[in-house]
C-alpha cells in the first residue's frame, strides 16, 4: 500500500508530494502536477499507482485528440453544406476546402510531437485543446457571410489543420505514460478514439445546423467551443506531466538515414492516407452523386474505418504486419473499383458497400502497418547497443511516417478535382488510386514479405 510521506494539492504551490510505492520506486509530484520519478517498467510502482495515473490521463488523451480530429475534419461536412448557404463555388475550390486542413494538420505533426516534452503532456494538452477554438471560431464567423473571398475560405479551412497536429501529440504524450507490453493496446486506443472523431463530427454536423428555412452553418463552429473549453479544464484538472518525458530529436536524423523509413512511409500514404483523404471526401462524394441521400449517412465511413483499426493490430500480431498490410491494400483496390462500377449505375446502396469496405481496409492497414515498423527495424540486431539505436530510428520512423501518410488527405481530394475537370466524374482518380494500391502492395510485399528479401523467412 502506497505510503504518502507529505499530503499536498499537486497543482498547488505548497511542497512537494512523495508517493512510494511498495518496494517500488517512489513518485514525487509536483506543482503544476509535475511527478517525477516515473517508470512504467518497475512492475510494483505500475501496479500500485501508475496504471491508475495511465488510465487517467490516457481517458482525457482520447477525449482531446476526438476534438482534435473532429475539428480537422470540419470542412470535410461543412463544404457540400455551402452553396445552401449561398455560397457560389466551383468544384474544384470545394475540394480544395477539403484538402488544404489535411495539408497544414500533416505539417505539423512532427512539431507538435516536440512539444510534449518542452511544455509537458498536460499543459501542452491544454494549449492544444484552447488553440481548437481558432478554426471553430474563425468557421463560425466566415461562414455567415456568402460573399466572403475564396482566399478567406481557405486561410480559415487551413486553420482547421491545427487539430490535426493533435494526434502526433498526443500519441507521443501517452507514449511515455505506458510500459512496453501494454504500449500497443494504450497507442492503439487513443488512435481509434481519436479517429472516431471523424465520424462523429460527420453525423452530428447535419442535424446540428437544421433551421427552419435554411441552413445554420455558424452552429458547426460554435458547437465546439464548449468542448474545446471542456477538455482544456479536465486536463488542466486531472492529466499529469512527466519530468522525464524528453524527446529525442536524434531519432529523426537516425530514421531518416534509414531507407525503410520511406518506404513504410509511402506505404502509409496508402493506408491512413486513404482514411483521412476518403473521409474527407466522402460527403461531397454523396452531395454530388447522390442528392437524394441524407448527407449524415457519410459518418458511417469514418465510423468503419475507425473501429477496424485496433484489428489490425492485432491480425499483425498473429498473421505479421507485411501479409496483413498487402491484403489490405487487395481489398482497398476491390473497393474502389466496386466502388466505379457503382458509380456508373448509379447505385447508391452498391457505391455505400463499397466504400464501407473501403474504409475497413484502410483501417486495418493502418493498424497493421505500425505494427510492422518496430519489426522491420529490430530485425538483425546484433547486440543491446545495436537494439537501442534500432529502438530509436523505428520511434522516428513512426513520427515520419505518421505525418507523411497524412499528406494522403491532401492529394486524394486533390486527385478527386484533376479528375472532376479534366473527365467530368472522379472514375479517372479512382483508377489511378487502384494502381497505386496494387504499387504499393506489391513493394510492401518485394521488401518485407518475399522469401529471397533481406529478411528472408522472419515475419514482419
Amino acid at each position: 500500500m502506497a505510503q504518502s510521506l507529505a499530503t499536498v494539492d499537486a497543482d498547488s504551490t505548497s511542497p512537494t508530494t512523495t508517493v512510494a510505492p511498495a518496494a517500488g520506486a517512489p513518485l514525487t509530484h509536483r506543482p503544476g502536477r509535475w511527478i517525477d520519478g516515473w517508470n512504467p517498467e518497475d512492475a510494483q510502482q505500475w501496479a500500485s499507482a501508475g496504471r491508475s495515473v495511465a488510465r487517467r490521463n490516457l481517458t482525457l488523451s482520447i477525449f482531446a485528440e476526438f476534438l482534435g480530429f473532429a475539428v480537422w475534419a470540419l470542412w470535410s461536412i461543412v463544404v457540400p453544406q455551402l452553396p445552401a448557404a449561398g455560397f457560389a463555388l466551383t468544384v474544384d475550390q470545394m475540394f480544395w476546402l477539403i484538402a488544404v486542413p489535411s495539408l497544414v494538420g500533416a505539417t505539423l505533426r512532427i512539431p507538435y510531437t516536440f512539444a510534449v516534452p518542452i511544455f509537458g503532456g498536460r499543459n501542452w494538452t491544454i494549449i492544444s485543446a484552447l488553440l481548437l477554438l481558432i478554426p471553430t471560431i474563425s468557421l463560425a464567423v466566415v461562414v455567415q457571410d456568402p460573399d466572403s473571398s475564396f482566399t478567406l475560405l481557405l486561410g480559415v479551412a487551413a486553420l482547421a489543420g491545427l487539430g490535426g497536429g493533435n494526434f502526433a501529440s498526443s500519441m507521443a504524450n501517452i507514449s511515455f505514460f505506458y510500459p512496453e507490453r501494454e504500449k500497443g493496446r494504450a497507442l492503439g486506443l487513443n488512435a481509434a478514439g481519436g479517429n472516431i472523431g471523424t465520424a462523429a463530427v460527420q453525423l452530428a454536423v447535419p442535424l446540428v445546423i437544421v433551421g427552419a428555412a435554411t441552413v445554420h452553418l455558424e452552429r458547426a463552429g460554435w458547437m465546439f467551443v464548449p468542448l474545446a473549453i471542456l477538455a482544456a479544464v479536465l486536463a488542466w484538472r486531472f492529466m499529469d506531466n512527466l519530468s522525464h518525458a524528453k524527446s529525442d530529436p536524434r531519432s529523426y536524423g537516425v530514421a531518416a538515414r534509414q531507407r525503410h523509413t520511406w518506404i513504410i512511409s509511402f506505404v502509409y500514404i496508402g493506408t491512413f492516407g486513404s482514411f483521412i483523404g476518403f473521409s474527407g471526401a466522402f460527403p461531397t462524394l454523396l452531395k454530388g452523386t447522390f442528392p437524394e441521400v441524407t448527407l449524415s449517412i457519410a459518418f458511417l465511413g469514418a465510423l468503419v474505418g475507425s473501429v477496424a483499426r485496433p484489428l489490425g493490430g492485432t491480425l499483425a500480431d498473429r498473421l505479421g504486419g507485411a501479409r496483413v498490410t498487402i491484403a489490405a491494400f487487395a481489398v482497398m483496390g476491390a473497393g474502389t473499383v466496386s466502388a466505379i462500377f457503382a458509380l456508373r449505375a448509379h447505385s447508391f446502396g452498391a457505391f455505400l458497400a463499397s466504400f464501407l469496405v473501403l474504409f475497413v481496409a484502410t483501417g486495418v492497414g493502418n493498424g497493421s502497418v505500425y505494427r510492422m515498423i518496430p519489426a522491420v527495424f529490430r530485425h538483425g540486431a546484433t547486440d543491446d547497443a545495436d537494439r537501442a539505436r534500432r529502438a530509436r530510428a523505428a520511434a522516428g520512423c513512426l513520427g515520419i511516417a505518421g505525418a507523411v501518410g497524412a499528406f494522403g488527405g491532401f492529394l486524394i481530394p486533390r486527385g478527386f478535382a484533376a479528375s472532376t475537370s479534366a473527365t467530368g466524374n472522379i472514375q479517372a482518380a479512382l483508377w489511378v488510386i487502384v494502381g497505386m494500391y496494387a504499387v504499393m502492395a506489391v513493394v510492401t510485399w518485394a521488401v518485407y514479405s518475399r522469401r529471397g528479401s533481406s529478411f528472408g523467412a522472419t515475419v514482419i
